[in-house]
């Protein structure tokens, strides 16, 4: 039996309802991705992939992104913090855990809310609590280490908490404890961390920031595609408008989920001749 993965990178607030907007338009066309043997999800991905791998309609996820965002508080990731992201990169040694490590130390340093409260609004978005059937991996960081982990049903790990780390955005939201360790935004990995559906025979990677801190998304499937059919999805010029400058910024969801419906009809075929 042919498997198959979704991998759903990053991409804040606008990331998730882009994605549910392409997923939304594909599964209207007859390309359903529910159907699946892994999900990878990472940062926004995790909160979509969570709800995928336990069933949730597309559609009707698709319709909730398009409700007013009352009383629902954003945040900003202005210039500074990419310079610091930059500035924490480039000094000191090249190796990528020790990067990542530099960019755990601005994470503990700047994060200005609380944990709990942070946690409680991850909940809050994630109309699921209990890791599904489907395996589903989510990605995180420790923030002392630098080191990488995907969590998944067997980490013993609550789900929310799992979610709650992948999207722990460095300098905006707090790392999350798990198991006495702290963790931020699997994102600092890389944007999708596609490489964690390698040896799937079919993949579909949804990247909505493919070039993130660490590896792209486009070297990672160029690599999987050594030995399986992949189809990588990136936003269009249509969809990086709807974005904006902060994606972020929960007034810029509607759009953003409706940029994604409208460009699921322009990659249906190709979708379909890897996955189908």
């Amino acid at each position: 039996m042919t498997k198959r993965a979704l991998v759903l990178g990053g991409g804040g607030i606008t990331g998730i309802a882009w994605e549910w907007g392409i997923l939304a338009g594909l599964k209207a066309a007859g390309v359903d991705l529910t159907g699946i043997d892994l999900v990878v999800g990472t940062s926004a991905g995790s909160i979509v992939g969570a709800q995928i791998a336990s069933g949730l309609d597309p559609e009707e996820r698709y319709q909730q992104q398009l409700t007013p965002p009352d009383g629902e508080i954003g945040a900003v990731m202005g210039t500074g913090l990419f310079l610091r992201y930059g500035l924490a990169l480039v000094a000191g040694p090249s190796a990528p855990v020790k990067r990542r490590a530099r960019i755990g130390r601005l994470a503990v340093r700047t994060a200005a809310v609380d944990e709990a409260q942070r946690i409680a609004v991850i909940e809050s978005r994630l109309p699921v609590r209990e890791w599904p059937d489907t395996p589903l991996r989510i990605t995180a960081v420790d923030v002392a280490t630098g080191e990488f982990r995907a969590f998944d049903r067997d980490s013993g790990v609550p789900l929310v908490l799992a979610v709650a780390a992948s999207c722990a955005v460095p300098g905006v939201w707090p790392p999350v404890t798990v198991d006495s360790r702290r963790y931020m935004d699997g994102g600092v990995r890389s944007g999708a961390n596609a490489d964690l559906a390698a040896g799937y025979e079919r993949i579909v990677v949804i990247a909505p920031l493919p070039r993130g801190m660490g590896a792209s998304a486009f070297t990672e499937v160029a690599k999987l595609r050594a030995s399986s059919r992949v189809e990588l999805l990136v936003p269009d010029e249509a969809a990086r408008k709807s974005f904006g400058r902060n994606v972020l910024d929960p007034v810029r969801r509607p759009a953003a989920a409706r940029a994604g419906l409208a460009q699921s009809a322009s990659v249906i075929d190709r979708v379909r001749a890897v996955w189908m």
